[in-house]
């Protein structure tokens, strides 16, 4: 195919996929009332499910960490059009995560004619896995990172003179940055397989630099948790288990393409 082409195809995937985002946005729209109530608001209602499930989890093995204040958020809406807004945005971020699938299959099918026969085998369930690492990370986010981050900056005070106030935009910003955030980080291993494919990662440059993927990760688990160690190491310890799944993942790859290259 000729170059034009090759664009021509790009431009039809990229319509197709922003068409399954819109689809997916607008039926989320007409049911946003009760989707921003239930979930996007889900992590600021004092009996949110993790809520729940992590304080009893902490009465078992005595960690008061766990038990979360039953904290009640206020908030408010500074901007004339802000809640109008505010709808649009939330009903095509989750049309987004929604269409997931469907949008990296479109990609998919685009970058697959370029690949060799081995290299289809090798990557087959390609779209299943990326999907299925997506939506645990934004599960993750979801229901593990949001209650811990959300309930400890609500409550901060500098001083009783200072009530908490929570602009809607700010809210859902921190959400959303949190949840799809979340959903890109937990896509490293299948980051990892198509370097590795490439010969621009292997397991030994993995093994010799996890010193700073260590630092890397417990500064970001850091940033996206409340400052109490443990909430940070209920970060850290999942995503040290993908960086050292990918490792996994490398040494595979590359032992199969020694195995190829002696044949």
């Amino acid at each position: 195919m000729a170059f034009t082409d090759h664009i021509e195809e790009l431009r039809w995937h990229i319509i197709r996929s922003v068409l399954a985002i819109v689809i997916a946005g607008i039926v989320v729209f007409f049911n946003i009332e009760t989707i921003f109530h239930h979930v996007i608001l889900g992590p600021a209602h004092p009996d949110f499910i993790s809520y729940r499930l992590l304080c009893d989890f902490s009465r078992s093995i005595g960690i008061s960490a766990l038990c979360l204040q039953d904290l009640r958020m206020e908030f408010q809406n500074t901007e004339l059009s802000g809640q109008f807004m505010m709808a649009f945005s939330a009903s095509f971020m989750i049309g987004f995560i929604v269409a997931f699938p469907f949008v990296f299959w479109e990609f998919w099918k685009f970058i697959k004619p370029a690949l060799k026969p081995e290299e289809l085998k090798s990557a087959r369930g390609i779209v299943f896995w990326t999907s299925l690492l997506f939506f645990f990370g934004v599960l993750f986010a979801y229901y593990v990172i949001a209650p811990f981050t959300i309930n400890f900056f609500a409550g901060y005070q500098l001083s009783p003179s200072f009530k908490n106030i929570i602009t809607m935009s700010n809210y859902y910003d921190t959400m959303s940055d949190m949840v799809l955030g979340m959903g890109l980080v937990f896509e490293l291993p299948v980051l990892v397989f198509f370097l590795s494919r490439i010969g621009m990662l292997n397991p030994k440059i993995m093994r010799e630099k996890r010193n700073y993927a260590i630092l890397v990760i417990l500064v970001l688990a850091a940033v996206i948790t409340p400052p109490d160690w443990f909430s940070i190491w209920l970060v850290f310890i999942p995503l040290m288990i993908l960086y050292e799944t990918s490792i996994t993942i490398s040494e595979r790859v590359v032992k199969e393409k020694r195995r190829k290259e002696l044949k």
